[in-house]
């Protein structure tokens, strides 16, 4: 065992479900206590390494996975009854504020806010959900969102699927047609930016995910601190680390 500390846990994998043609929902055999939407774990292979993921549901623990590299294609590979060693949940998640909600995900950012959407739809929420991919085939989990409820808006960059154009312009749609208390958003960098400024635009209270930044989630390579520039205009602070400090940030409406 790697880790003598018992910070780690073993989880069985119990059932997958094939996304698309790249990504995989692994479900395993009980309940991660505690975990918030947002967060995320560390994932331990043995002979392989270890990766921080979100969780895209805590009971049946969950993890929505991309094969973009050697470990997350061993994690697609994992077949039923195999194990995985995971600690946490880890840092600061999402918290829902108010009681409509509008979600924005690029590609494997919609896996979080899955999880955050069946909270809000648990309370009786309204919640709507833009989701923006390069293609069809790479838009993730709609059938999940709308099957709980969900409004569901999708863009994709060459219009195989709903509007063609990026997820902002479908975030800025929903803002001027529907009154909304909160926006959540996790994906690529260059689209967080570009929604912080649409919500300060809008003067939208917004909590916004830098967790595709992380890279060993527990800030010592230093690749999730945040550019100066992305800080100043997101009104982070500098030096801010999406592992250790994040990875939602609260931005509040000036």
């Amino acid at each position: 065992m790697k880790h003598p500390d018992g910070l780690y846990k073993a989880f069985r994998l119990q059932e997958i479900t094939q996304e698309n043609y790249r990504t995989r929902s692994l479900r395993f055999a009980g309940p991660l206590p505690g975990a918030q939407p947002g967060q995320f774990v560390m994932v331990w292979l043995p002979q392989v390494g270890e990766r921080p993921y979100s969780i895209s549901s805590a009971d049946p623990f969950t993890l929505t996975v991309v094969a973009v590299g050697e470990f997350s294609e061993h994690m697609c590979r994992l077949m039923p009854g195999e194990r995985v060693w995971v600690r946490g949940p880890l840092g600061a998640g999402y918290v829902l504020k108010g009681k409509r909600h509008l979600l924005a995900g690029g590609g494997y950012g919609s896996a979080p806010l899955l999880f955050l959407a069946r909270e809000a739809r648990k309370h009786g929420d309204v919640v709507h959900v833009c989701l923006g991919a390069r293609t069809a085939e790479e838009v993730l989990l709609t059938d999940s969102f709308t099957t709980i409820g969900c409004h569901l808006h999708i863009t994709t960059d060459d219009g195989s699927l709903g509007s063609q154009g990026l997820v902002t312009q479908a975030v800025s749609a929903v803002l001027a047609a529907h009154v909304i208390d909160t926006l959540y958003g996790c994906g690529p960098l260059p689209m967080l930016s570009a929604l912080a400024r649409v919500c300060r635009q809008a003067l939208l209270r917004h909590q916004l995910s830098w967790e595709a930044l992380m890279r060993c989630g527990i800030g010592l390579c230093g690749s999730c601190e945040l550019p100066e520039a992305v800080c100043r205009d997101a009104g982070i602070p500098t030096g801010w680390l999406a592992c250790m400090d994040g990875p939602v940030f609260e931005h509040l409406p000036d």
